[in-house]
């Protein structure tokens, strides 16, 4: 039942982040910076690209990726096309994950310590959704000032 929910609040969330990034009037006032706010839309969504990646793809799914997370924080101007592709492949990249995970593979420690703590599968999940919530609303917020 969890691997459901989650699969189902990733997607969801993922395509809110989508059609967040939609809504911008302009493509370049993705990228705008205000005074007072230290991130872009497009690099708070390229920051949770590079952190499902990592943290569901990678550590969990052995895809491979490398991080790059200063990139994400440094990049500029990339298209929105390419921002929807990327989410679009996160999606898919999550339901790969975790298709075939069992209840009790939620139950097991997850591979690398949060903040020094060793948590399980499950609570690295969770914080990872509520990490994407945090960062969809400041998407939203800057969304609403900048238009």
């Amino acid at each position: 039942m969890l691997k459901e929910i989650l699969l189902e609040f990733f997607e969801r969330e993922l395509h809110n982040v989508k059609e967040e990034i939609n809504e911008y009037p302009e493509e370049a006032t993705i990228w705008e910076i205000r005074s007072g706010i230290h991130n872009s839309a497009g690099n708070l969504c390229l920051h949770l690209v590079g952190n499902l990646h990592h943290f569901v793809g990678a550590v969990l799914g052995n895809t491979g990726y490398i991080r790059q997370r200063d990139a994400e924080f440094i990049l500029q101007n990339v298209s929105r096309e390419v921002l929807f592709r990327s989410l679009d492949e996160t999606i898919i990249m999550i339901k790969s994950t975790l298709q075939d995970f069992t209840d009790a593979d939620f139950d097991k420690i997850y591979p690398l310590e949060k903040h020094g703590r060793t948590v399980t599968t499950r609570y690295m999940l969770l914080h990872l959704l509520t990490h994407l919530n945090y960062h969809l609303g400041q998407i939203n917020y800057h969304r609403r000032l900048i238009s």
